[in-house]
């Protein structure tokens, strides 16, 4: 019996966590991973998401898409994004929560590609974070940072607090609420937020 040249050099490696890959290979390997699949590349290395839970993770992110698409209805040149990849640059790929972006002839700094991905930095990232809050303040923060994120929200669930960073001349501050407990985005006008009441 004469035996075939097996297809292992044809088959595409599946994704693992803390793989170390370009962004073209991670994306590579991703589009060839199984449905439902969440996946994201940090400065060069991949992160598998876990099993989300309901009170750690559903819930906070449909109150976060909910106030989020209030403000998309009401606002012209804006647009929310859930859970989309967003090539930043050659070691970021992320997949962030949520995503708002400005229309590019607003200022914005995104694009959508002719393959579907957004490029470029949201003006807006929103994170929900019980179990990876050391990279979502970490390598992802310093990634966002880096790449011109403007603002970057993250709702630490099991802290039950919320931070928001701005960017200020390259580097992120923390944006704080104002005497009546309710922060403003410096970005998008009429975007406030009572953390009070959503915690």
């Amino acid at each position: 019996m004469i035996q075939t040249p097996t297809r292992l050099s044809q088959t595409i490696p599946p994704l693992e966590n803390g793989d170390r890959l370009s962004c073209d290979e991670f994306e590579r390997r991703y589009e060839a991973m199984p449905e439902g699949c969440k996946a994201e590349l940090i400065e060069g290395i991949v992160y598998i998401a876990a099993a989300l839970r309901f009170k750690s993770h559903g819930r906070p992110h449909g109150r976060m898409m909910t106030w989020l698409g209030t403000y998309e209805a009401e606002t012209t040149g804006v647009e929310i994004a859930d859970n989309v990849s967003v090539r930043l640059d050659g070691a970021n790929d992320p997949q962030p929560d949520i995503a708002l972006i400005l229309d590019p002839d607003l200022g914005g700094q995104t694009r959508i590609t002719d393959d579907d991905y957004i490029q470029g930095p949201p003006e807006l990232i929103v994170e929900i974070s019980a179990s990876t809050v050391s990279i979502d303040l970490g390598s992802k923060k310093d990634a966002y940072e880096r790449n011109g994120v403007q603002e970057y929200l993250v709702w630490r669930v099991l802290d039950e607090a919320i931070d928001w960073f701005v960017l200020q001349d390259g580097q992120y501050v923390a944006l704080l609420p104002d005497k009546d407990d309710i922060t403003r985005s410096r970005i998008f006008p009429g975007l406030w937020l009572d953390r009070s009441a959503l915690l």
